[in-house]
């Protein structure tokens, strides 16, 4: 089964950790149509969104803010800055979902607060702005707790909520299975969110780091896949020149 997505580019995005302009146009330029920035993990501060979401937009990347957590201002501050979809960590069951996801949506809809900046052209809205927002920006929690796994199917029938993000290593631990290692159980799980989003009607997006992932995800349906991590796309080139390298000099030893 293909991606959900039409747009076949936007199914496969990069994982970025730091607002590396260089490291975003590499990954533009050789087939990813998406980013996840994880701004909760990663080197990221205000002023670094402000600039590099924009930045970003005008590579014609999809922006996947992966916020620093379930709370109104991280929430608005992604969308204000212009990201055109936000992921919601540690949100704990459907009450949760209901309450934080409701910060990316205008009333009535949700509870998300209007600023007049870059979203808005730093003058006035109406109604056919707001709902155009309420559209074209996303909202998906995080499903890296047993709770949120447990109540997938009240999450994904909230209004507030457009798809769900799988937080696979989180989930692993939270489950009591300890580091993820990509065993029977935990491909179990990815099968519930995958059933569940299918029978809502709503995408679902997986960080598919291996290939088994990979080819998990694209076989039930996933919209987007991560397909790659920033530092460990950074590790595995600098380390295979090395090993390159290494197998030269031994060979030219051996001669």
């Amino acid at each position: 089964m293909p991606p959900r997505t039409t747009d076949r580019r936007r199914a496969y995005a990069a994982w970025l950790s730091d607002p590396s302009f260089a490291t975003a146009e590499i990954v533009a330029a050789t087939g990813y149509g998406a980013v996840v920035l994880d701004i909760e993990h990663g080197a990221f501060d205000l002023a670094d969104l402000e600039r590099f979401i924009p930045f970003l937009r005008r590579l014609d990347l999809d922006v996947l803010a992966k916020v620093l957590g379930p709370e109104r201002g991280p929430i608005q501050q992604a969308l204000d800055f212009g990201a055109t979809a936000v992921v919601v960590p540690h949100v704990a069951g459907a009450a949760h979902a209901a309450e934080v996801c409701a910060y990316g949506k205008f009333p009535p809809l949700g509870d998300r607060s209007f600023a007049g900046g870059r979203t808005a052209g730093y003058g006035g809205i109406d109604d056919d702005w707001i709902a155009r927002q309420d559209r074209g920006t996303r909202v998906y929690p995080m499903i890296e707790d047993a709770g949120a796994l447990e109540e997938i199917e009240k999450i994904l029938e909230l209004p507030v909520v457009d798809g769900v993000f799988v937080g696979p290593s989180d989930l692993s631990l939270r489950r009591s299975r300890g580091a993820y290692a990509r065993g029977e159980a935990d491909f179990a799980d990815l099968a519930a969110v995958a059933d569940a989003a299918r029978a809502a009607g709503k995408p679902w997006v997986l960080p598919a780091w291996s290939a088994a992932e990979k080819a998990f995800a694209l076989a039930h349906g996933a919209d987007q896949l991560v397909l790659t991590m920033q530092h460990g796309a950074l590790l595995a080139g600098f380390g295979a020149a090395v090993t390159e390298t290494e197998a030269l000099a031994a060979s030219a030893g051996a001669g």
